[in-house]
């Protein structure tokens, strides 16, 4: 008995073809490449003993880890694997990257203490990120909470435990003292990144702005810049200083929102009805009849 073979089978097997990806998801994406290279230069700047280039090389990661998280919102490029592929160029960044900078500038002659603080501050950047992640996917998270940050940002960080190099090429002579004091620095830092403080985020900050100030906020920007370029140190310095005493302000400002949202939750909470008075124990006397006499112990 013959079998007719089915035409199906004759075909070659159908090639898979990758889904094409949208411009919009890639441009992020670039960017954050673009970062990478920046904090890996930065090592290797760090590594030959070219420390200003190799602070300006960790300056223009942090801008450009600024702008690629905005870009994607604004495109609507958000994807899973940029978020990913963010998180490893942060955790090289801003934590691998500051640490070794510390190490070869100064924290070697410490021997392995300083190699330890150097460690320390990479994993509590690499810790800082993890949780940072985790946190994304809460659901009992309150609205208002988008306004913080839990531990003191990867890039803040970055920028400011790298206090010691800005003042020692502001003129700060380099000692012993001074590298000890860097050490605790840095492992002060550290501690401020893996720790529940809440820190401003910023990233409603700065959505929408008004035609009038479109203006003089195009002029801020570019005197910044221009400072930043002109006076790096200067700027860099200030700027850390001011940030850190900003720090105790972002904690009374979360205090707040705390208050007023448990306010909030018990003035919409329901009140507990009221309980029924208990019945008179005692009935109220009924009036005599009249056709019935009085007793005579009343009378």
């Amino acid at each position: 008995m013959m079998y007719r073979r089915s035409p199906l089978r004759d075909r070659p097997p159908r090639r898979r073809r990758f889904r094409r990806i949208p411009v919009r998801i890639l441009a992020p994406n670039l960017i954050t490449l673009l970062a990478l290279c920046a904090g890996l230069t930065a090592i290797r700047l760090a590594f030959e003993g070219r420390f200003e280039l190799a602070l300006g090389a960790i300056v223009f990661a942090a801008i450009l880890d600024g702008i690629d998280g905005r870009l994607a919102r604004l495109l609507k490029g958000t994807s899973r694997f940029g978020a990913e592929l963010d998180s490893l160029a942060d955790f090289v960044n801003f934590g691998v990257a500051p640490g070794l900078i510390l190490y070869f500038w100064g924290l070697h002659d410490l021997k392995s203490a300083g190699w330890i603080a150097a460690m320390v501050f990479a994993i509590c950047g690499g810790l800082r990120l993890a949780r940072f992640n985790v946190m994304l996917d809460d659901p009992d998270r309150p609205l208002w909470a988008a306004n913080f940050f839990v531990g003191m940002p990867a890039p803040a960080g970055a920028i400011t435990v790298l206090l010691p190099i800005y003042a020692s090429f502001l003129g700060l002579a380099r000692s012993e003292l001074l590298i000890w004091a860097t050490l605790i620095y840095t492992v002060s830092i550290a501690a401020l990144m893996v720790s529940r403080l809440p820190v401003f985020s910023g990233k409603r900050f700065g959505t929408r702005v008004s035609s009038e100030l479109v203006g003089p906020l195009i002029v801020f920007v570019v005197l910044f810049i221009a400072l930043l370029i002109a006076y790096p140190w200067v700027i860099l310095t200030a700027g850390t200083l001011a940030y850190l005493a900003a720090l105790p302000f972002g904690f009374l400002s979360y205090r707040g929102y705390q208050r007023l949202a448990r306010e909030s939750a018990t003035a919409a909470a329901p009140q507990p009805a009221a309980a029924p008075r208990p019945a008179a124990l005692t009935a109220s006397p009924m009036p005599p009849s009249e056709h019935e006499e009085r007793p005579p112990r009343l009378n």
